[in-house]
């Protein structure tokens, strides 16, 4: 087995440290199940990395209602998106996705509106929701809502 010798690269890494200070939700017990995603918090942590990659939500737990007949929809939600400065923290995500269980909005709507609350929330650099509504009536519908940041060279800190 090599030593910490021939690794002259374990010495000098550091351990990435994350700052969890504006953190409420995270570690502090079960959910809180809000009426609406208007009382919703997306809290959010500073990116570690300043090169693109990409993040990926998925949940196939997501539930409203159709505003016109008042059944239950279920729904897949796949939110994908490529941070700039800040991240969204999951359990405030899952948070703010149960707040739509009471909800009375058709596909359409609520896929734009995660993804404008994930923008003013981040601004990300790109970012994608996708909500596929499992059929009803023997229909499905897959809403794709996307956005692309403003185009910039460097990344500003």
């Amino acid at each position: 087995m090599p030593s910490e010798k021939t690794l002259p690269m374990a010495k000098k890494r550091s351990k990435p440290q994350s700052d969890t200070r504006n953190l409420t939700l995270l570690g502090g017990g079960p959910l809180q199940q809000l009426s609406s995603p208007e009382e919703a918090v997306l809290e959010t942590f500073e990116s570690p990395s300043k090169r693109d990659y990409e993040v990926t939500f998925s949940t196939q737990e997501f539930t409203s209602h159709c505003p016109v007949t008042g059944q239950p929809d279920f729904a897949e939600i796949i939110i994908r998106y490529t941070p700039d400065r800040r991240c969204i923290e999951s359990k405030s995500l899952k948070q703010y996705l149960g707040s739509y269980r009471n909800q009375a909005v058709f596909a359409e709507g609520i896929t734009n509106r995660i993804l404008d609350d994930i923008v003013r929330a981040i601004s990300p650099r790109r970012a994608k929701v996708i909500g596929d509504f499992f059929p009803r009536g023997g229909i499905g519908i897959c809403v794709e809502a996307s956005y692309e940041g403003p185009k910039v060279k460097t990344r500003r800190r």
